[in-house]
């Protein structure tokens, strides 16, 4: 297999060589490095790389201006390099809705981090990103366009033999690509809807609240962090907290949903298996709908799958506009996809089966 090129862009010299040095340990990659965003557009044209991982902060073009340099000229897999502050968070927010791919941490920042840790998830998110679709800038014509799609599947009838009952409760489970896609999908749910949605994405605890904050801005419905035990309301939003897990429990009054630290049981937090199976001992399956978007591994097929094997209704994103293709395809691979929706059509076939 041939070596992936890797443009590794940071105005540290000695965070440049961090970074080249943990890829080339790893092998597979072949290496170059630019040191402000001018100096990546540059190299970018003459080396053609495959992923370009990209500092935020840098002198001469930051790291979204050289982020939208690049998705409006030569879109390519982009992987932001942050420090976990609630400020970088918002700019890596705002990075994920302008087309970067994934965020890794930066070693050596404010929050201490274990190099192996941090080399293991730079390769795992290089290589993902090294086959991801890169997307351009949302501006207003791709969101015009997409209104149009979304207006025109909203009538679509329920599949032949789907169930009908009202749902109580949808459960919604992303990885990389995700906050970007969160963010266009949620803020098209109505007020009206008559049930609660629990979001198990894949993110870092200093994210969640920046991000909850962003979709509570843009969305009908109120959007909650769950930092602790709330009571679970139709035409609200509640996004799993980061570096820990989100569960769903019935309680005398009513459902709540939780947060728990995170279980070993599970690779990847919050977890979407784990919530899926919590709302799956919580709910009657028939009024439980489940959406699986854009990520790499397998986090939520397993307990989709059973989700729609007793009787609830389930979607997987479809291949041509997931940024990756791992979580949702393999809830298709085993047969445990209701339906495989393109993005723009998942809003509209949840808000008809919920009733």
């Amino acid at each position: 297999m041939a070596a992936k090129t890797v443009l590794v862009v940071d105005d540290s010299a000695l965070m440049r060589k961090m970074l080249k040095q943990m890829l080339l340990d790893a092998g597979g990659f072949e290496v170059h490095t630019a040191r402000n965003g001018v100096d990546a557009l540059e190299q970018i044209e003459r080396v053609e790389p495959d992923v370009v991982t990209l500092d935020i902060n840098m002198p001469e073009m930051d790291g979204l201006t050289c982020l939208s340099e690049i998705m409006r000229h030569r879109p390519c897999p982009v992987v932001m390099v942050s420090s976990l502050t609630e400020h970088n968070a918002l700019v890596t927010l705002e990075a994920l809705e302008l087309g970067a791919v994934d965020y890794v941490p930066k070693p050596g920042g404010t929050v201490s981090l274990n190099l192996g840790d941090v080399q293991q998830e730079l390769v795992g998110k290089i290589t993902a990103a090294a086959s991801a679709r890169p997307s351009r800038a949302h501006q207003l014509g791709r969101r015009l366009q997409a209104q149009r799609e979304r207006t025109a599947t909203a009538t679509a009838p329920p599949p032949p033999g789907a169930r009908t009952a009202r749902a109580e409760l949808i459960v919604i489970g992303s990885s990389t690509g995700g906050p970007a896609l969160l963010s266009e999908l949620l803020p098209q749910l109505p007020a009206t809807l008559p049930a609660a949605v629990v979001v198990a994405q894949h993110i870092p605890a200093s994210f969640t609240a920046p991000l909850a904050r962003r979709l509570d801005e843009v969305c009908q419905l109120r959007v909650h962090e769950v930092d602790r035990i709330i009571p679970v309301r139709p035409g609200n939003i509640y996004i799993g907290r980061g570096n820990a897990d989100v569960l769903v429990a019935r309680r005398t009054d009513g459902l709540v949903v939780k947060s728990v630290p995170e279980s070993s049981d599970y690779r990847w937090h919050p977890s979407v298996d784990r919530l899926v199976a919590s709302a799956r001992r919580s709910c009657d399956p028939a009024r439980l709908i489940c959406a699986l978007l854009t990520g790499m591994g397998d986090d939520g097929a397993a307990e989709m799958a059973a989700v729609k094997q007793a009787g609830g209704r389930t979607i997987a994103e479809a291949e041509d506009t997931a940024v990756v293709w791992g979580m949702p395809g393999e809830l298709a691979h085993r047969g445990g996809a209701t339906e495989t929706l393109p993005a723009h059509a998942i809003v509209e076939r949840i808000v008809a089966w919920a009733g």
